[in-house]
Parts: C-alpha cells; structure tokens; sequence
C-alpha cells in the first residue's frame, strides 16, 4: 500500500484546523501547529508534503514562515499553500514571491481544497522522482568516472621484441615489459620463478610436492 502523504497545517485558531483537518484527514495524514514556532519545529521533525499556512498569526506571520522554510534547502521544495482572510492582490503577490504554490482565501470551499492540495501533492511527487532519478544518474556517472579513472587499457598492436621481449613506444625507445606494463596499467607484479626456469637456472633446488 502507498505511503500517505503528510500535511501540516498552520493556523492560530484551532476552529479552523478542525476545519482543515476534516477536510483533508480521510485522504491525507494531518498534523496541526498552532504558531510559526511550532510550524518550523515540526516542519524539521516531520518533513511534510505539503503545509497549509495562514498568514495572520501572532509572533511569526504565514509570510515570515514562508521565507524561513524556502531559506533552508532541506525543506525548500515543500510546497506551500497559502490559506488566509487577506483577500488583496498585494498580499497574494507577496505569498508568491516568497515561494507559496498557492493562494486559497477563507472561507474556502472544502471540494477545491482537496482538489488544490491532491494537485499539488501529485505535482512534488513526481518531482520528487524526477530528482531522485537525477540523483541516481549523477552518482552512477561518478562511480563510472572513478572506475574508469582506475582502468588503463592497453589496445592495439604492440611491437615486442621476439628475444629480450621490450616493448616499443614513443618510436625507436625501447621499454621492458614489466615497465610498460606498470607505466599503463595500474597492475602490480610480485615476481617468481617458473617450472622451466627453476629447473634451469637452478638446478641443483629440488621440488617439494
């Protein structure tokens, strides 16, 4: 089953969250703060979908609380509706431009309510899929670069000496193996002798099995 979406609403009078909260509880879980203090605290703690904010409250208003939360880039892109009494342009304006997707005015017809909040709701989700894919890509294209960044290939052809075994580069300079090998490639070599060389250069070793 879906997670439900989580909304905080953010009213001083407690009339008007019940009215909210009826109004949105059947499709949504709903959290009540009573001042912008409150707001800010369980913003932090909850991390909401979405909030529903007046704007006329003691101490901190909806725009003061509005700004603080689009300052913070942890919680800048919950989106905001405004739900006041001031019903100016002016004031919708300066919701707006403070970073609030909406501007709904009291009394508000309950239908529209949960049509504005469902769309809102649909529209952080599938941004929040889009940044989460974002995301995935970027830190597959860094583990990509940094793997690459770890691997050098050796391709083509390349001229070896059929008796010393030195390899050319750069034109007539001639490298040992083992040199050109450690200079293009980020492999190590620990040394040891072979069955055919044990019994060549050291004849007088025995085998132990």
């Amino acid at each position: 089953m879906d997670k439900r979406a989580h909304i905080l609403i953010v009213d001083d009078e407690p009339i008007n969250i019940r009215i909210l909260s009826a109004a949105l509880q059947l499709e949504y879980d709903v959290t009540p703060a009573y001042n912008g203090f409150d707001a800010i605290r369980l913003m932090k703690e909850l991390k909401p979908d979405l909030i529903i904010l007046d704007v006329m409250m003691p101490n901190l208003n909806g725009f003061e609380i509005c700004g603080i939360i689009k300052s913070d880039p942890d919680f800048a892109e919950i989106p905001v509706i405004f739900l006041t009494a001031m019903d100016s342009a002016e004031a919708e304006t300066q919701g707006l431009e403070l970073g609030g997707i909406d501007y709904l005015t009291k009394p508000v017809n309950s239908d529209l309510l949960r049509l504005r909040v469902r769309n809102h709701i649909q529209l952080k989700e599938r941004n929040d899929l889009v940044r989460k894919q974002r995301d995935l890509l970027a830190r597959q294209k860094e583990e990509l670069q940094e793997a690459l960044g770890r691997i050098k290939r050796l391709e083509g052809i390349i001229p070896i000496c059929m008796h010393c075994k030195s390899i050319r580069h750069d034109g007539d300079s001639w490298q040992q193996l083992e040199k050109y090998i450690s200079a293009h490639t980020d492999a190590f070599f620990s040394h040891g002798v072979c069955p055919s060389c044990l019994a060549k250069y050291y004849p007088d070793v025995k085998k132990h099995a």
